[in-house]
């Protein structure tokens, strides 16, 4: 059997913050470019995402920024540490990568720097990665997540063609929160108030009249109100596998690294209790 080739470590990006926007209440905007972006090329999924590399504690590291000397010479507590985000748009012209941050205050890493980070400071990250992009040939498309999936779920929106059928639920704080997506389809802004997240969500979805035919569904947000829409999509309702991206973005109670770290585990355990069709907790 032959041997198979070797794999080349991904290089980071390198990128300039060019601008920065507040959107909302709790949603920050950062624009990057730069000649590091040359070579940045996402495909047609609509759900990239990038890996953004922050220095742990403080850490300096070496120029040329490299992330495999890093990896070999520091201790692993001083490698950057990583935060994944969906790419909001990029313009190919320009060269542009758009990411929009969901802010909660001095809570978490990504948020605040997003919120202090100014024009013309270097950014690295590892992407794009991407699974999901709308089926032109589905008959119907369902969208649904929180804050965190908004990107993703606005960029799909933006990429059906005209006159494709869909429906669109985003989970939100408040009215505030509500955002413009340049898209035909009427999103279903949910308003949480003090509700537990994705209360709404599984009501609305709950309670949505199927249209017939062939559904290609997008659900994706805080894990626990995934696991009950998993359900509710695969089991109650007979959605095929195939048809449906879902997933966790984020875990309540746990940041990204310990999420990440049980994320594969978590999804393999609802994945087999829902295929022999028990109920999730």
């Amino acid at each position: 059997m032959a041997e198979r080739p070797e794999r080349k470590p991904r290089k980071p990006h390198t990128a300039q913050v060019i601008r920065t926007e507040r959107l909302t209440p709790h949603m920050q905007r950062v624009v990057l470019g730069g000649e590091g972006l040359a070579d940045f090329s996402p495909d047609a999924c609509t759900d990239h995402y990038v890996k953004l590399l922050f220095p742990a504690g403080g850490a300096t590291y070496p120029e040329p920024f490299d992330i495999q000397r890093i990896r070999e010479e520091f201790p692993r507590e001083q490698w950057p540490v990583t935060r994944t985000y969906t790419v909001r748009a990029w313009d190919a012209e320009h060269r542009e990568l758009t990411l929009d941050f969901v802010i909660h205050g001095d809570e978490g890493l990504a948020g605040p720097w997003a919120l202090r980070v100014r024009p013309g400071e270097t950014v690295r990250f590892m992407g794009p990665g991407g699974a999901y992009a709308p089926d032109p040939e589905a008959d119907w498309h369902l969208l649904a997540g929180d804050e965190s999936a908004l990107p993703a779920i606005a960029r799909s929106l933006e990429a059906l063609p005209e006159g494709a059928r869909a429906h669109a639920f985003v989970e939100i704080s408040g009215p505030e929160e509500e955002q413009k997506i340049d898209s035909d389809v009427e999103v279903v802004w949910l308003h949480r108030g003090d509700r537990p997240i994705g209360e709404a969500l599984i009501e609305a979805i709950r309670a949505l009249e199927f249209p017939e035919g062939r559904v290609h569904a997008f659900v994706h947000g805080e894990a626990h109100f995934v696991k009950q829409l998993r359900h509710l999509l695969r089991v109650e309702r007979g959605v095929a596998r195939e048809e449906l991206s879902i997933s966790g973005y984020w875990r309540l109670g746990h940041n990204e690294d310990g999420w990440q770290a049980s994320k594969r585990e978590w999804n393999a355990r609802i994945e087999a209790e829902q295929e022999g069709t028990s109920t999730p907790s």
